[in-house]
């Protein structure tokens, strides 16, 4: 930790007080909107490790854009470098509650013949303009299935293990 002596002085040279100004504070950065942050961190959902970046290219983002679940990046502002938290999102602040609305029926005959449908099978649909995006079969029944378009974790409470590595 690096130090620096000041010396008040009065006009005419007259030394008044002398002190130390440590520069840990100074350089301890926080996050804040415009940092751009690293960190390591593990996802836990139902008692199950769903990710980590430990042991890989750590999370980057610039705090204030959006770019993360708006509740983590609520909870890491403030953060300093080296500083670890445990951090647990509700639904409402992470992909949200299950939309019943995100619930659609299809015929069996609009899959790929190879593809025998089970429940909890991921396919991927396309929307119009050609984006790709997951969907979950939550449903086989005789001649339909009922695909689930929310978020793989809507209605989940997910668990954030983080540790913050450099603010810039």
């Amino acid at each position: 930790m690096k130090s620096r002596k000041f010396l008040l002085l009065l006009a005419g040279g007259v030394l008044i007080s002398s002190f130390l100004v440590c520069d840990a504070f100074a350089a301890d950065p926080v996050i804040a909107a415009g940092k751009k942050v690293t960190l390591d961190y593990t996802l836990t959902v139902d008692k199950q490790v769903l990710e980590s970046s430990k042991g890989k290219k750590p999370l980057e983002y610039v705090a204030g854009e959006g770019k993360i679940i708006p509740g983590l990046e609520k909870a890491l502002n403030g953060m300093h470098v080296k500083e670890q938290k445990i951090i647990v999102l509700d639904p409402k602040d992470a992909y949200g509650e299950v939309d019943p609305k995100g619930f659609k029926e299809f015929p069996k005959t609009s899959l790929p013949k190879e593809v025998e449908p089970k429940e909890g099978m991921v396919l991927q649909a396309q929307a119009e303009d050609g984006t790709s995006f997951p969907a979950v079969i939550s449903e086989v029944k005789s001649d339909t299935i009922v695909l689930n378009f929310n978020h793989p974790l809507a209605g989940k409470k997910l668990q954030f293990d983080v540790k913050i590595l450099t603010i810039k």
